[in-house]
């Protein structure tokens, strides 16, 4: 409590300093600048400086908030003064942009509460088959395990003879074995990585990915005291089509914002044939 009250006291003495050359403080509080005709009161930087604040940077807060203030306004007269009554309009523009905010929130909350968000498998399976050739992959991209053992392992044996394992079985046996001797693993073979990810986490060095990957889909690299057991199960080449759980999540989106676009449409169309309904308009000349 000491320390703000000190901030505070520095503060209302920086205010007040060189008071005597300033105008008469009015309701505003003490005027702390002057721009031409316009003036900076101590009110206008209420909020500015954080409470506990030290006073040296509370001091350097209101220095450069004052600071900003004067070029900021000085740049605003010069422009008012250059500029002409017309360029100086901006009722039609800001009467404009009023409306577009209106419109934007009230189809945002209309869209909002009428969106159906439910995507099925089909749906994005349907569009995907449909637009294929949209979706070219930009990047490699691999489904991978990989798993780090001590250099020396005993238990890599058990590793080697749980990769052989069929599908069903090799991933319940490999995640019991990693909990128990691995040094860190993954063994998310259902999700698609990206190759600058391989290469930032992987000890492996492939200038050819497709030429590598066709040779070697299962490899074993030691680096330092960690020994790496990779094994790739796919992999996709940049230009190839992107497969269709790498972009699941991508036409989801854009299923749902084509039917925000239908929504917004489907309110205009019914407040306007509403209102031809309600007699709530006319048109004055001959279409």
């Amino acid at each position: 409590m000491f320390k703000i009250i000190i901030t505070v006291a520095i503060l209302l003495l920086f205010l007040s300093l060189d008071a005597c050359k300033r105008p008469l403080a009015n309701k505003e509080g003490n005027v702390l600048a002057r721009v031409n005709d316009e003036y900076l009161y101590g009110s206008d930087l209420k909020g500015l400086v954080p409470e506990g604040t030290p006073p040296a940077d509370s001091i350097a807060l209101v220095k450069n908030y004052v600071r900003n203030w004067i070029k900021t306004t000085l740049l605003i007269q010069q422009a008012e003064y250059n500029l002409s009554k017309q360029q100086l309009n901006f009722e039609q523009q800001l009467n404009d942009y009023k409306n577009s905010l209106i419109i934007f929130r009230y189809e945002s909350e209309w869209i909002k509460q009428n969106l159906d968000t439910i995507v099925s498998d089909a749906e994005i399976e349907s569009y995907y088959q449909q637009h294929a050739s949209n979706f070219e992959l930009k990047e490699n991209i691999a489904k991978l395990m990989y798993i780090v053992l001590d250099k020396d392992s005993k238990d890599e044996g058990e590793f080697d003879k749980a990769l052989k394992l069929p599908d069903s079985l090799k991933l319940d046996r490999l995640e019991n074995l990693c909990k128990e001797y691995a040094n860190s693993f993954y063994l998310d073979t259902a999700t698609w990585v990206r190759f600058n990810w391989i290469e930032e986490n992987l000890p492996l060095e492939m200038y050819n990915p497709e030429q590598y990957l066709n040779k070697n889909t299962f490899v074993k690299v030691t680096e330092g005291d960690d020994l790496y057991l990779i094994k790739f199960m796919e992999y996709k080449i940049k230009d190839d089509v992107s497969p269709i759980d790498f972009e699941y999540n991508h036409i989801r989106n854009i299923i749902i914002n084509k039917r925000k676009m239908h929504l917004a449409k489907k309110l205009r169309d019914d407040i306007y044939e509403n209102a031809i309904l309600n007699n709530e308009f006319e048109i004055y000349y001959n279409e």
